[in-house]
């Protein structure tokens, strides 16, 4: 399905992310992390350590979820994202580009050890409150996107 064009604006615009994990306990865990984003594919890739607590656990059960605000915060005017997604095994087809797409947004990152992963993103919640007071804007992707 196709993305919402202020949606997917909003997203190529921002650079840093949080996400949440659950491990095969049922806690939950955090973090933040810079992303570049794949509109074509609805994707974001991020970078990180395999012996992070968030790895670990993402190995264990890669479905996660988000959000993504704005780099300037505005209380005036409230925008954000919320997203439903999963992480990609690095040999999936989708996560071929995933290194380089990443490294051409974050050059510097090059000089850090760790791997590219990647967020198949599968339902995106846009708030935008300059669009009036609790505007939302919905994308999920369609059964037939999903590989």
């Amino acid at each position: 399905s196709i993305m919402n064009e202020r949606i997917s604006e909003f997203i190529s615009k921002q650079t840093c992310g949080t996400l949440a994990c659950v491990d095969e306990t049922g806690s939950t865990w955090c973090f933040s992390f810079f992303y570049s984003f794949d509109e074509e594919n609805k994707l974001l890739f991020y970078k990180s350590s395999n012996d992070t607590r968030h790895s670990i656990i993402i190995h264990g059960n890669p479905k996660v979820s988000g959000t993504i605000l704005p780099d300037k915060l505005n209380f005036m005017a409230i925008k954000g994202v919320q997203f439903e997604g999963v992480i990609l095994s690095a040999d999936d087809p989708l996560a071929a580009q995933a290194s380089a797409h990443y490294h051409k947004k974050h050059p510097v990152a090059l000089a850090m050890n760790g791997e590219v992963w990647t967020i198949r993103l599968d339902h995106v919640k846009f708030t935008d409150n300059t669009l009036g007071i609790g505007k939302k804007l919905n994308w999920v992707r369609t059964a037939d996107a999903v590989q």
